[in-house]
């Protein structure tokens, strides 16, 4: 079965370069009509200009391809509206959202700005959230909608020197956690990709030799899944790069459970080992479902 994304409408924010332009291109090289999102600014935020929308657009539109430019940054509530008003004045709606503009500003903490962290926050999670909330009101109204956001695996494990992007990136899971159980009944389903890839933000980092496996564009397939009708999945996290694919999950220990009266400082400290094993381990979907079996109903 091949699947094409033929009268529906993709938003692709920071989709000049890299990641985002990768999934821009899959999209509408499967028949969906794509807003191109990128302000244009280096790695770090700064500066700005509409070369590298305006070139993926291009890209889109030689192959066949149907596209638009937006310029606005997600940074700003109403920048951030801007860029789903260019879906629905240039394509009619919106079916899906793809959130992957991101910026990095690394330091150690000691060392970072509390302007950095507050920036880096900003872009990824409270822009994620900005264009989401800007596109929800459609999506609910159609009962319908893909959207992903992008985690990182900073923030699902660590990175050092990335306190304000490890925050941010598992901050945007805590959103989709909340917004999987609000959607699911209008047929939004929402989950979040953990990419592995060479993008500005790692070419640095990175030799050659691996920076070749880790092409943007194996990334992509994953997260054109995610937004088309064939799935049916929501609330997950997905790690995909160098042609591996795979579902992360939190899992909780058994535990112990003290009954009967107060647990103690001591009781913690005597059975830490106990508390701390996961060699038999739940999996929950729900706050609710880990209440209750904290409390043991």
């Amino acid at each position: 079965m091949t699947i094409r994304f033929d009268n529906r409408v993709a938003i692709v924010t920071g989709a000049g370069n890299g990641l985002g332009r990768a999934h821009a291109l899959l999209l509408a090289s499967r028949g969906a009509k794509v807003v191109v999102n990128d302000p244009g600014g280096a790695v770090d935020g700064k500066g700005g200009n509409h070369a590298a929308a305006d070139k993926v657009v291009d890209e889109i539109k030689a192959a066949g391809g149907q596209a638009v430019p937006n310029y606005d940054s997600v940074a700003d509530p109403k920048s951030a509206a801007n860029i789903v008003k260019t879906a629905v004045d240039s394509f009619g709606t919106v079916d899906i959202v793809v959130n992957n503009a991101g910026v990095l500003r690394d330091k150690t903490f000691h060392n970072m700005t509390t302007e950095d962290f507050d920036f880096v926050v900003k872009v990824h999670f409270q822009g994620t959230a900005y264009v989401t909330h800007a596109a929800w009101p459609i999506l609910r109204a159609k009962a319908y909608g893909r959207v992903v956001v992008t985690s990182s695996n900073s923030g699902i494990y660590g990175t050092f020197g990335q306190a304000n992007y490890g925050g941010a990136k598992l901050a945007v899971v805590g959103f989709m956690n909340a917004l999987r159980l609000e959607g699911q009944k209008y047929n939004i389903f929402i989950n979040a990709l953990a990419p592995v890839a060479a993008t500005r933000m790692t070419e640095s980092l990175m030799t050659p030799e691996v920076l070749d496996k880790l092409r943007p564009e194996f990334v992509s397939p994953m997260v054109a899944y995610l937004c088309s009708e064939q799935c049916q999945r929501t609330g997950d996290i997905w790690s995909a790069g160098a042609g591996t694919f795979a579902r992360i999950e939190y899992r909780e220990a058994e535990g112990v459970r003290i009954i009967g009266r107060a647990p103690t400082l001591e009781d913690v400290a005597d059975n830490i080992e106990k508390i701390a094993d996961v060699s038999a381990s739940r999996v929950f979907r729900t706050s609710g479902e880990e209440v209750a079996a904290v409390v043991g109903s």
